[in-house]
């Protein structure tokens, strides 16, 4: 039986590609007297380039902006403390994400989130979509001093639960951090689709909120038939 479904925060509740779009454009606009001299398609496109998805800190994103438009009236660290107090502003979630939280919970299932990144900024995130109520455990990696695709992070979580791994499903957006991950510890490893991959090795696909918690009744069904 599943008892436990973990999430990882970015790209999978967290729709981190719109989330940034909205962010950089309303700093572009919030610190306009600054940036001003360049256009705003320029600034937020380079922005977003430089990202790379989140997989490089903002500290060189700044840094790289700085030096390459010639920013002189704010600093690269005055941008990134921006960055850090605003970005909670702008978090947009994936379609029926309340709603599907909500009959998990309804169906008796304990969630947790598994997530990497800073601590306050990752649980201010989580604050902003509404969603921390949900969660009987929330693993930030600067917090816990180790991150995924860790198999200890993964296992840490299970504790906090206190359920085993093949009690437990993982949904993530990355085939290797997430789903692999996840897979190697025991759990069932689902993909939440992202169109950055193709052909990835998930136990399931999914690309809509609000079938999850059918897929896992499901699931459940034909672990109590077999």
């Amino acid at each position: 039986m599943i008892k436990a479904v973990i999430f990882d925060l970015d790209g999978t509740l967290l729709n981190r590609d719109e989330s940034v779009k909205k962010f950089i454009d309303n700093q572009y606009e919030r610190l306009n007297k600054w940036v001003g001299h360049l256009s705003k398609e320029k600034y937020t496109t380079r922005f977003i380039e430089l990202d790379s998805r989140g997989y490089v800190w903002k500290d060189k994103v700044y840094q790289q902006l700085v030096d390459e438009f010639g920013i002189t009236r704010v600093n690269w660290e005055g941008l990134l403390q921006d960055y850090i107090s605003e970005f909670k502003n702008s978090c947009v979630p994936f379609p029926n994400l309340l709603s599907m939280l909500e009959d998990l919970r309804k169906s008796n299932l304990i969630l947790g989130i598994i997530t990497n990144g800073y601590g306050q900024f990752q649980m201010d995130n989580i604050k902003a979509l509404g969603i921390e109520k949900y969660f009987k455990t929330i693993l930030v990696s600067e917090w816990e001093g180790i991150k995924k695709p860790e198999p200890q992070i993964f296992k840490r979580a299970l504790e906090q639960l206190n359920v085993s791994a093949n009690e437990s499903i993982f949904v993530g957006d990355h085939p290797e951090n997430d789903v692999k991950a996840a897979q190697n510890v025991g759990m069932k490893g689902i993909w939440k689709k992202d169109s950055q991959w193709e052909n990835v090795k998930a136990d399931i696909i999914v690309d809509d909120f609000a079938d999850l918690p059918l897929i896992i009744k499901n699931l459940n069904k034909q672990l109590i038939e077999s």
